[in-house]
């Protein structure tokens, strides 16, 4: 009778025992778990990737820059980790952001723009530790270089000659120093400027409608001088070949003695002129009555008077 109490209880010995490791390896686990989340979220052990570094504070106030690629430990509460730097290419953009940024061209007219910067970080000691968030560094110097070319231009250039102007701007960026006997960009942040584009310049909205507006005028203006030339030519032509025709007819016109004949050479000049500028749009004819030489004379000539008698015939005729 006695052995089958015996074996349950040492059945209920077992599942106990058996529970307890469980719950111990449970615990064991969750608090090797938790150990491992603590260093990981406090970087104890820490992992530099390819093409980065990470910048280390000690708790005497010494920088150090860790390049090594592979997993790297540092001491918890007398370490910091400052940052962490990408060595690759990155990018930069005009007013730090991607939008067109509004600027003054030299004739104080409004455009707006938008460009990016491509740079690599290559000296990490001047980056990270001589400049405090060199980021913001060096974005104030680099919109400033980019504005002080652009606003210096004329609208045109800024238009229709971006590739030079693009050229320049990169020649700037890469050795010209920010301010006289100061360091270049390259200089003063320790990195390289790989490449810089102009992405977008265009004019603003109403500037672009009165841009058009003055295209159309300027078109008809040109129409219109175009057509003032046309017929400045035609009556210089109709000029030249009615001289020759006017002078063709008063040699025509001339007299054995070698003068003219002043009367009708006016009125057939006249005529000449009066059929060129007629605007015979209906088979009308202008004619022009030439008054010469003076006012004519109304008075009429008088009647010539009728035959009488011979009186000197009838007294030879009554002689004796």
């Amino acid at each position: 009778m006695a052995e089958p109490g015996s074996s349950k209880f040492v059945k209920r010995a077992f599942i106990k025992n058996l529970l307890r490791r469980v719950f111990a390896l449970l615990a064991l686990g969750g608090l090797i778990y938790g150990l491992a989340a603590l260093v990981y979220t406090t970087k104890t052990i820490f992992k530099v990737k390819e093409n980065y570094a990470v910048v280390l504070e000690k708790l005497g106030g010494e920088r150090k820059a860790v390049t090594e690629v592979g997993w790297h430990m540092r001491l918890p509460f007398f370490t910091r980790i400052e940052q962490e730097v990408p060595l690759m290419n990155q990018r930069m953009y005009l007013n730090g952001t991607i939008e067109p940024m509004r600027i003054i061209s030299k004739e104080n007219v409004a455009l707006w723009t938008s460009a990016v910067l491509t740079y690599r970080i290559k000296d990490l000691y001047t980056w990270a530790i001589e400049n405090t968030e060199p980021h913001l560094l060096l974005q104030g110097d680099y919109d400033g270089i980019v504005k002080d070319i652009l606003q210096a231009k004329e609208v045109d250039k800024l238009i229709s000659n971006r590739e030079a102007i693009k050229e320049e701007i990169f020649q700037a960026l890469k050795s010209r120093p920010i301010n006289q006997g100061g360091p270049t960009l390259e200089e003063k942040y320790g990195i390289e400027v790989v490449s810089f584009v102009l992405r977008e310049t265009r004019f603003g909205e109403k500037l672009v409608a009165a841009s058009e507006e003055k295209k159309r005028r300027e078109l008809i203006a040109e129409a219109e001088n175009y057509a003032a030339d046309q017929e400045a030519s035609r009556i210089r032509k109709l000029y030249a070949a009615y001289l020759e025709s006017i002078k063709a007819l008063q040699e025509a016109l001339g007299r054995p003695d070698g003068s003219t004949d002043v009367a009708l050479f006016h009125f057939l000049t006249q005529q000449k002129w009066a059929t060129a500028y007629e605007k015979n749009q209906s088979g009308q004819n202008t004619i022009v009555i030439q008054n010469t030489m003076g006012t004519p004379s109304i008075t009429l000539p008088p009647l010539p008077s009728s035959p009488g008698p011979k009186h000197g015939s009838k007294e030879a005729s009554h002689g004796p």
